[in-house]
């Protein structure tokens, strides 16, 4: 019998030690509602927010997420498009501002546009003219908010499996949720097809670039998206999607009135959480739509014969990656009420942006699930194992 060596083995001796996150499996996976509900988090404390440097955190913080345990997944690719979509829609905004000017009033000319001269109905509408770098600052900080909204989104389809979200919906909103997660899949597929396309041809020696080789690659992707709906709808047919028991007509009506007012009770709640007067009737009307959507969520799903394998568990890492999220807007959205000249700084004067101390340490709370959430496997590793 040989004593055992401090050297580096083989076996299970060589696998890096984990303190706080395990390997991921088919049992321990985080649930995607938990995923998005972390992504949702950090949307809403860049919605409340116009600071580039808290707007940088948190798409750092997504970023760092995403890249510590995204998988080889297709869907998990679609991160970088989204970055790349977020350039863009800063990009259009500043091209807009420059072209079509801003009525923020201005000190700070830094070029002059020839002016187009418009009828007298179009009166408050410009094209060209004086172009100050206030309305440029303005135009970037608005820019960057829905750029970072649109990452934390895009973290969020990379992290969480769509088929395992459809699984999780109640069964009064299993069609709609079909449609949503076809909806989601179609982009990272898409992209994903792209990639393997545009490689295919660079090994063959052909072009990437250019109209040509976009018509070339855009056919094959097509052709890929049609064969992937033909059979998604061929295997629901043969599950027998569609099926649904008989309820009585008085449950049915009210479990539409119930969704339906629970549902413009969630909208009205979460507008007045987001706008900066309605604080004080959004957390009421919130907590009463949540409330009455639940009572007909649960009474719609009657009416589905489903049943589910394999549930997705909420165990305690699920509650810490969702919680995450939720700490981070609570904390935002209350610095916006203790000091809300450090989240949207000036641009009329114009003053450099200052970085918020505890608002930034609550942003950084969003990197939690880094530590929690189960270690997926390396890439071209192997896969989680079944069943345990």
């Amino acid at each position: 019998m040989t004593a055992p060596t401090d050297g580096p083995a083989t076996g299970t001796a060589a696998r890096p030690r984990r303190a706080l996150a395990p390997a991921a499996s088919r049992s321990n996976a985080v649930p995607a509602g938990a995923w998005w509900l972390w992504a949702l988090g950090l949307a809403t404390a860049a919605s409340r927010t116009t600071n580039p440097l808290l707007l940088g955190l948190l798409v750092a913080v997504a970023g760092y997420v995403v890249a510590a345990r995204r998988t080889d997944a297709p869907w998990a690719r679609s991160y970088g498009t989204f970055i790349r979509i977020g350039l863009f829609v800063v990009a259009v905004r500043l091209v807009f501002s420059v072209l079509l000017g801003s009525p923020l009033p201005g000190t700070h000319t830094l070029f002059t546009l020839p002016e187009v001269p418009l009828p007298d109905w179009a009166k408050g509408v410009r094209i060209g003219g004086r172009v100050t770098a206030e309305q440029l600052v303005f135009a970037l900080y608005e820019g960057a908010k829905l750029a970072t909204l649109l990452i934390c989104v895009g973290a969020a389809n990379s992290l969480a499996n769509p088929a395992r979200l459809l699984k999780s919906l109640p069964g009064a909103l299993y069609e709609a949720g079909v449609a949503v997660v076809v909806a989601m899949t179609f982009a990272p597929n898409m992209v994903a097809d792209v990639m393997r396309l545009r490689t295919a041809r660079r090994l063959r020696g052909r072009p990437t670039g250019g109209v040509k080789a976009v018509l070339q690659i855009g056919l094959p992707v097509l052709e890929g998206a049609l064969e992937r709906s033909i059979a998604v709808a061929a295997s629901m047919d043969a599950r027998g999607y569609g099926r649904t028991a008989r309820v009585p007509a008085a449950v049915r009506r009210t479990t539409n009135v119930l969704t339906l007012g629970g549902l413009l009770g969630v909208c009205a709640g979460t507008y007045g959480l987001l706008a900066a007067q309605g604080a004080v009737y959004g957390l009421p009307l919130l907590a009463l739509g949540l409330v009455a959507a639940a009572v007909g969520l649960r009474l719609g799903g009657a009416r589905s014969v489903r049943t589910r394998y394999r549930p997705d568990r909420w165990d305690v890492r699920a509650w810490l990656v969702a919680g995450s999220g939720a700490v981070v807007a609570v904390a935002m959205i209350w610095a916006g009420g203790v000091d809300g000249a450090a989240l949207h700084p000036g641009v009329a004067p114009l003053t450099a942006p200052v970085f918020p101390l505890w608002p930034a340490a609550a942003v950084l709370i969003g990197l939690l699930p880094a530590v929690v959430a189960p270690v997926p496997p390396p890439v071209g590793g192997a896969k989680p194992e079944e069943g345990q």
